[in-house]
């Protein structure tokens, strides 16, 4: 780990709660979603309406599953290039004597 980057004090325990979040998120995007439908339709009185908010609650949630895959690749593919994970066929040879 390079010096001069240190890590916060607290930065485990963040990224934990980040990715708890994940399911509460795709709730409160659908209730968003749901709530802006009804207010749609108190404006217009049109009953598709809030479909059209129900569609984009759930839009918005598969999302925030989008953001959090691709956040999740990138942690992987930084392990992958870490020496302690890196395959050695070395170590396979041993294991094949067992």
């Amino acid at each position: 780990m390079n010096k001069d980057k240190k890590e916060p004090k607290y930065g485990k325990i963040i990224e934990g709660a980040d990715q708890l979040s994940l399911g509460l998120s795709m709730v409160v995007a659908v209730v968003i979603g749901v709530a802006a439908g009804f207010w749609l339709r108190e404006i217009t009185s049109e009953w598709w309406t809030l479909w059209l908010g129900v569609f984009w609650g759930i839009g918005a949630a598969v999302y925030n599953v989008y953001k959090a895959y691709l956040r999740q690749k990138k942690s992987y593919d930084e392990l992958k290039n870490e020496p302690r994970y890196k395959y050695n066929s070395e170590d396979k040879e041993e294991d094949d004597k067992y």
